[in-house]
């Protein structure tokens, strides 16, 4: 299975990289685009990620994989190592380093309202 990853680091470099301004601490919303995430995230979904949010394990993190590409993935925190987990086992999990994290999934959100869920 192919994973989908699109280089967006114009589109975000406005809203995350300026220090200069509170937007860079506001939650935005991204639409998942491929079934690296489900069943939990559906391909298509709308997820809500909080930057100023602080990660723990098992929490689903936006980062930037080791590729400079942003990625959508479980976080797995083992002997002080951190990992992004993909909940298909099509995809492969890998290590990173906490600064590429760059928010947490706190929302998520589909066509129905039963889809609707909030994450801590």
């Amino acid at each position: 299975m192919n994973e989908t990853k699109i280089d967006i680091q114009q589109a975000f470099k406005r809203n995350m990289s300026d220090g200069d301004s509170c937007s860079a601490a506001e939650p935005f919303a991204l639409r998942t685009i491929d079934d690296s995430m489900e069943p939990e995230f559906d391909a298509g979904c709308i997820i809500i990620i909080d930057p100023g949010h602080v990660a723990r394990d098992g929490s689903f993190v936006f980062a930037v994989d080791n590729k400079s590409e942003y990625i959508f993935r479980q976080l797995r925190i083992k002997n002080e190592r951190f990992f992004l987990q993909p909940l298909n086992d099509l995809y492969d999990t890998f290590e990173i380093k906490w600064e590429q994290i760059e928010g947490v999934i706190t929302q998520r959100a589909g066509k129905k309202r039963t889809y609707h869920k909030h994450y801590d």
